[in-house]
């Protein structure tokens, strides 16, 4: 990896949220290019394994600066997606993010790479969106070489969200928003780019991202639906349901499985929205990172997967 900037070539990474979807497919990509890390988690990892693990959470001060000791950039991943209170959201994402900063600054940590939502393009829909809203705010006004990276829906090994969709495909009946379009990214390039951005330059400095598959346009929620179904070998049915279908089935959730059911009011809200394409504008510059993994065959790995972890 080349350097650029005040960070060296192999950078000692401060990361929150490695134990979560997507940081765990970091800390194997840190691992394979031997990039030191020191991660923040609740239940951390067995002491002395790659990476360091540093027990706390986003509320603890004294961890926070721990984890940022010597670091050179801080890869903030840490958050909550899903919550019966808004307050969670707030808590986690908008305050969990001020801590962050906070303890990078007092640290001396000059780079902070921000991993947010394309929910946050549209803070009206749903207390998530807002959250990531309002913590981009902070993140671009808290005086460090900062980099925002919005991703659109990602899929992979491990994911427990997208999985719901492979389950219902092997069922045989998919239900999707009605109307709309998505964009979609594999965990492993999403990985990637974070680990290409570390490199701090006036091409990615100060500047907020938008990756995705490269499929111009992004996906319309059946055909990915069918796509999903392709990958577990069936057809299925797909059915589009109104906002107000998803409303109520939301309760249904609620009712059924209490504060783990995945579709809330709050998730309803952005999913009925007609518009989660990424912007062509905001891809991040093809000398630092281009997608690699073409969507129906992330699919199929994904799916098989499943099946080798018994998830299906």
């Amino acid at each position: 990896m080349s350097a650029q900037g005040n960070v060296a070539a192999r950078p000692l990474i401060a990361l929150t949220g490695g134990t979560g979807f997507v940081g765990q497919t970091l800390l194997e990509l840190c691992a394979l290019r031997r990039l030191p890390v020191q991660a923040l988690a609740r239940r951390p990892g067995s002491d002395g394994a790659d990476p360091m693990w540093i027990k706390g959470d986003l509320a603890d001060r004294p961890a926070l600066d721990r984890m940022m000791q010597q670091a050179e950039v801080v890869i903030h991943l840490a958050g909550v997606v899903n919550a019966p209170d808004p307050a969670q959201f707030e808590a986690a994402n908008v305050t969990g993010t001020m801590a962050v900063i906070e303890a990078a600054r007092a640290a001396g940590v000059p780079r902070l790479i921000f991993v947010s939502s394309l929910s946050a393009r549209e803070p009206g829909l749903s207390a998530y969106g807002a959250s990531k809203a309002r913590a981009e705010m902070l993140v671009r006004a808290s005086g460090l070489d900062w980099t925002i990276v919005r991703p659109p829906a990602i899929y992979g090994p491990r994911d427990k969200e997208m999985f719901e969709l492979f389950r219902a495909a092997k069922w045989g009946v998919v239900p999707v928003p009605a109307g709309g379009r998505a964009s979609m990214i594999h965990v492993e390039d999403l990985a990637r780019l974070l680990l290409a951005l570390i490199p701090s330059g006036p091409n990615v400095s100060g500047q907020t991202f938008e990756p995705d598959d490269g499929l111009p346009g992004g996906w319309a929620h059946p055909d990915m639906a069918r796509a999903i179904g392709a990958s577990v070998g069936r057809r299925p049915w797909v059915i589009e349901l109104s906002r107000r279908t998803l409303e109520r089935a939301a309760c249904v959730d609620g009712w059924l499985r209490g504060d783990k059911a995945k579709l809330t009011a709050d998730r309803v809200g952005y999913m009925t929205h007609p518009d989660w394409v990424c912007s062509p504008q905001a891809a991040p510059p093809p000398a630092v990172w281009r997608p690699r993994i073409e969507t129906r065959g992330g699919f199929v790995s994904t799916a098989e997967w499943y099946r080798r972890a018994g998830w299906l």
